[in-house]
C-alpha cells in the first residue's frame, strides 16, 4: 500500500527519494512528500495530494542535503491532504517520520498527547508517533524510537531522521516490510527493493520486531531490548528494464502479453518426465510426507483466493484429495480447526498481503504445516512459510494482477500433479498433464495472437453500468476473477455466478442494459452451459461467450472467443487469459488509469 524510501550518502537526496516514490507508484496511493535534511541539520519538507509527479514539479530545485526520507500515502486516518501526508513531525520539526501500517491505540495516544498540551496538525495516527519520540527521555535517537515503539500497538514500517542527528535513518518494522540496501558509502531504506533496484541490488530484510540505525557507512540491526542482529545481504533479482513500459501503453498491457515466456521460465526445470511428475522441492517435503497429507486449505484474498478456489479444484481433480479456498482475512477470525494432515497453501503475489500472513502465523501456532505459493523472492510470507513454490512472473507493476495470477494457476497444477502421483493419479495421467503444461506457453501466444477480437468485444462492454461473468464448476472460479479484473479497472459493478444459479434469483436482473460474459469450455456441461446461454438471450441480454473452437452456439447471437483446448483440468488457465484482456480494452476505451485504479493498492499490507 503505502510506500517508504530513504537515502544517505554522497549525492543529494531529493532526486533518489523521488525517483525512487516514481518506483513504488504501483503500490497505490493518494499523496507523497519528502523531508530532506540539510547541512545546518534543518528539514526541508515538501508534500502534495496525487501523484509523485506533481511532488517532483513543488521541490524547489535547490534543495539541498544528503539525508532524507519519502513517503507515498494510502489514506487511513483521515482524508487525503497535505496536512495528513506524510512525512510527519514533532511540534519543532526536528523529528521527521514516514510510516506504513496502521496504529491500533492511536485514538488514545492522540488522546493523551492533546491533554499534555500538543497541538496535532494532521489526522493522522502517524503524527502521533512523531510526538513520542520527540518526548521521549533518550540519550539516542534509537533509544527514542525504542521508548515511543513501546508506546505503540498495531503494524508499522517506520523511518526516522532527527535534525540534531542529521548522520542516521532509524528504522524499523512490525507487521509492514522494510528493506535495506547496501550501496558503496551510501544506503538506502525502502519498503520495496523496486525502489532501490536503479542504485543497488544488495539488500537486507528487517523481521517484525527488529530495528536499524543506518549511516552513509553501514547499518546496524537490533531488537527492542537492544541486542544486536547479525544480518547477511542478499542480491535481488531485479532490473530496471523490467520496471518499464518497454512500448507498451500500459504496464498490465505488458504483463498480459509477458505471460507465454515467463510461464515458460517458470517450468523450467519442474517437469519431471521420467516419473510423470512435477519437482518442487521448494515444498521441503518427502514423497512420503507429502502422501500423508488427507486434505488441503488454500488461503488467498481477492484474485488470489479465487485462483485458489482454481487450484483447489485442480487439487481435487488430480490427487483426489479433498480441498477448498477460503478468504485469508476471514480465516483466523474464526477461530479455526487447525489438523495435523491438513496441508495449509498460502498465495499471494507480493508475499506481504498482511491478511495471509497473519493467517499462516495462526497455523503455524496450532501446528499446522503451510506452504506458500508467492511471487516475491525473500517476501514476509516466503520467508514465514515451512516452504513453498515461487512462482517467477518477474516483477509485476500494474495493480490488477494478471502474469503472477496466471502463474498461482500453473504454480497449482505443479502442486495438483505432485500430490496426484503420490496418491493415485496414473503416470499415464501424469504424463497427459505435463504434456498439457508444457503446451500452455504456446496457447497463451495464440490466445494474445487474437487480441483485436477479444478488445472489439470489451469496448462493447465498456457502456454497461453491471454485467454478469458466468461458468459451472472449473469455469465458476474463472467468472469470479473475471468479474473480479473487470470492476477493478474499469469501475463498473461486475458479478459472478455459476451458471447453474441464474434461476435462482439472479435471472430477475437479465435485460437488454445488463450484459453477460458465460464461460464455456467444451467438456461435459456444455450443453447446461448453453441453455443457460440461450436463457439469457430469451429475455434480451447480451452475451459474450469465451469457449472452444468446435462448440456449437447454434442460433445464439454473442460475440464468440475461442481459445485453444489443453487438458480439461488445465482449460480454466487458458480461460483466464481473455477475460484479462476484455477488462484492459474496456478500461482503456473509458479512458481509465488502468495501471492504477482509484482506492486500490498492489500490495495489502495492513488488515
Amino acid at each position: 500500500m503505502c510506500g517508504i524510501v530513504g537515502y544517505i550518502g554522497a549525492q543529494q537526496a531529493a532526486p533518489i527519494l523521488l525517483e525512487g516514490l516514481a518506483r513504488l507508484e504501483y503500490r497505490g496511493y493518494d499523496s507523497a512528500g519528502i523531508a530532506v535534511l540539510g547541512a545546518r541539520g534543518a528539514a526541508k519538507v515538501v508534500r502534495r495530494v496525487g501523484r509523485v509527479h506533481a511532488l517532483a514539479a513543488a521541490v524547489p530545485a535547490k534543495t539541498s542535503g544528503r539525508v532524507g526520507i519519502g513517503h507515498t500515502r494510502w489514506a487511513t486516518h483521515g482524508v487525503p491532504s497535505e496536512t495528513n501526508a506524510h512525512p510527519h513531525a514533532s511540534a519543532d520539526g526536528r523529528i521527521q517520520v514516514v510510516h506504513n501500517g496502521i496504529i491500533d491505540n492511536a485514538a488514545a495516544l492522540r488522546a493523551r498527547l492533546t491533554a499534555e498540551g500538543v497541538e496535532l496538525a494532521s489526522e493522522t495516527d502517524t503524527e502521533a508517533l512523531a510526538h513520542l519520540i520527540a518526548r521521549a527521555n533518550e540519550d539516542t535517537l534509537e533509544a527514542a524510537v525504542v521508548a515511543a515503539l513501546a508506546q505503540v500497538t498495531g503494524t508499522y514500517a517506520i523511518a526516522v531522521v532527527d535534525a540534531a542527528t542529521p548522520d542516521r535513518i532509524v528504522v524499523a518494522r512490525n507487521g509492514s516490510p522494510l528493506v535495506i540496501g547496501v550501496g558503496e558509502r551510501e544506503m538506502f531504506v525502502a519498503s520495496d527493493a523496486a525502489a532501490l533496484v536503479r542504485h543497488t541490488s544488495s539488500v537486507v530484510h528487517l523481521e517484525d520486531g527488529e530495528l536499524a540505525s543506518v549511516t552513509a557507512t553501514g547499518f546496524r540491526t537490533f531488537t527492542r531490548e537492544h541486542e544486536d542482529v547479525a544480518k547477511t545481504p542478499t542480491t535481488v533479482e531485479l532490473t530496471v528494464e523490467e520496471l518499464e513500459l518497454a512500448g507498451h501503453e500500459h504496464f498490465m498491457h505488458k504483463e498480459i502479453h509477458e505471460q507465454p515466456s515467463s510461464v515458460e521460465r517458470m517450468l523450467g526445470g519442474r517437469l519431471d518426465d521420467r516419473f510423470g511428475s512435477a519437482r518442487l522441492d521448494g515444498l521441503r517435503m518427502e514423497l512420503r510426507e507429502l502422501r500423508g497429507f488427507r486434505r488441503v486449505k488454500v488461503l488467498g484474498c481477492g484474485s488470489a483466493y479465487y485462483v485458489g478456489q482454481l487450484g483447489a479444484g485442480l487439487i481435487e481433480d488430480l490427487a483426489r484429495v479433498p480441498a477448498d479456498a477460503e478468504p485469508a482475512s476471514e480465516f483466523r477470525y474464526r477461530n479455526p480447526v487447525i489438523e495435523p494432515d491438513t496441508l495449509y497453501v498460502a498465495v499471494s503475489q507480493s508475499g506481504e498481503t498482511a491478511d495471509t500472513l497473519f493467517a499462516v502465523r495462526e497455523i503455524q501456532r496450532k501446528g499446522g504445516r503451510v506452504v506458500g505459493l508467492v511471487n516475491v523472492v525473500g517476501s514476509s510470507i516466503a520467508r514465514q512459510c515451512d516452504g513453498g513454490i515461487y512462482l517467477h512472473a518477474g516483477p509485476e507493476v500494474s495493480v490488477a494482477s494478471t502474469k503472477a495470477l496466471t502463474h498461482m494457476s500453473v504454480g497449482f497444477a505443479l502442486l495438483a500433479l505432485a500430490l496426484g502421483r503420490v496418491h493415485d493419479l496414473s503416470h499415464a495421467d501424469g504424463a497427459r498433464i505435463l504434456a498439457g503444461l508444457q503446451a500452455l506457453p504456446g496457447q497463451i501466444a495464440e490466445i494474445l495472437a487474437d487480441e483485436e477480437t477479444i478488445a472489439e468485444a470489451g469496448r462493447r462492454l465498456a457502456d454497461a453500468r453491471s454485467l454478469f461473468f458466468i461458468g459451472r464448476v472449473r469455469g465458476f472460479p474463472v467468472a469470479r476473477e473475471a468479474a473480479q479484473k473487470f470492476k477493478e479497472i474499469t469501475y463498473r459493478h461486475a458479478e459472478a455466478y455459476p451458471s447453474s444459479e441464474l434461476k435462482h434469483g439472479p435471472l430477475a436482473l437479465i435485460d437488454a442494459d445488463l450484459p453477460t460474459v458465460a464461460i464455456i469450455p467444451d467438456d461435459g456441461l456444455v450443453g447446461r452451459n448453453l441453455a443457460a446461454a440461450h436463457e439469457i438471450r430469451a429475455r434480451g441480454g447480451r452475451l459474450t461467450v469465451i469457449t472452444h473452437p468446435g462448440v456449437d452456439l447454434g442460433d445464439l447471437e454473442a460475440d464468440r472467443i475461442d481459445i485453444p483446448r489443453n487438458e480439461p483440468e488445465l482449460d480454466p488457465i487458458l480461460l483466464t487469459i481473455p477475460t484479462q484482456l476484455l477488462a484492459y480494452h474496456a478500461a482503456r476505451a473509458l479512458g481509465e488509469d488502468i495501471d492504477r485504479p482509484r482506492n486500490l493498492a498492489k500490495s495489502v499490507t495492513v488488515e
